[in-house]
């Protein structure tokens, strides 16, 4: 299992979130409390993070994030309003490729995806692909089930333009859930998505446990900032963790956290 991390709020260093915290998701790649598979997240790593007009950029490795000078470097200079990033804990039989690591990023989303789909190359693998136009189909570059649900978020965010990240999400897991039940098998998704003005992130499973997700907000200490992270980043801060099947929202203009259960999808299957 993944270690993620979202950030929306006032412009900080990148290693703000990397480093400086107390478990910072560079503590949490080879020391993780919660990891429920695996010992250390030592495949890979990854940030993304939009400029000062909005644009989106990413910066990946497949070393292991304590081994990545390059990484640590550049998280002193830059700094961003939004930022989502992770360490990687491979799936069985996934290649330690560049193509497969996280974050993935189509126009102005950026993904980053904690979890797995049970038997994924002999379930859902081809019919996630067989879902999918023509166009998104060509956006994989890779062989994960991350990478496959967000080009199905993909798939479901330009099939309605006008909608929001929340929205682009249900109908994602809602898809998922679906394919699932049909072929039998099992998923968890903790997602972390953001178009640079937004971030949903959710946790979500089907038939399985979903990974730990917690987010924080303190209106009083530090109003202008959100954090979703798979652990808590350190213990001075008000974090709350995510019920299974629930979504947070928030925008950067308010940054008021929007909750919502997922029960419509929850009632499907167990």
């Amino acid at each position: 299992m993944c270690r993620l991390i979202g950030y929306l709020g006032n412009a900080i260093p990148l290693d703000e979130l990397l480093y400086k915290q107390e478990h910072s998701l560079y503590q949490q790649s080879y020391s993780p409390l919660e990891l429920k598979s695996g010992v250390v997240c030592a495949d890979g790593v990854g940030v993304g993070w939009y400029d000062q007009v909005g644009k989106p950029f990413i910066y990946r490795n497949t070393i292991p994030m304590w081994n990545d000078p390059n990484l640590e470097e550049l998280s002193n200079y830059v700094q961003s309003t939004c930022t989502v990033g992770y360490a990687r804990l491979a799936g069985i039989g996934e290649s330690l490729d560049i193509s497969n690591c996280q974050p993935f990023r189509s126009d102005q989303l950026l993904f980053v995806h904690n979890g797995e789909i049970s038997n994924f190359q002999q379930t859902l693998y081809r019919p996630i692909r067989e879902s999918l136009s023509d166009a998104t189909y060509r956006l994989i570059k890779g062989t994960t089930d991350s990478e496959h649900i967000f080009a199905l978020l993909v798939q479901m965010w330009q099939s309605s333009p006008d909608s929001t990240l929340f929205w682009a999400l249900g109908a994602t897991l809602e898809k998922l859930t679906e394919l699932a039940s049909e072929y039998n098998t099992s998923f968890s998704a903790n997602l972390i998505v953001s178009d640079g003005e937004a971030i949903a992130a959710i946790r979500y499973a089907y038939r399985t446990q979903a990974p730990t997700l917690y987010w924080s907000y303190d209106a009083l200490k530090h109003p202008n900032q959100v954090i979703v992270a798979s652990e808590p980043l350190s213990n001075n801060q008000n974090w709350t963790a995510f019920d299974e099947q629930s979504m947070l929202f928030f925008q950067a203009q308010s940054l008021e956290p929007r909750i919502s259960l997922l029960k419509k999808f929850s009632a499907i299957g167990v």
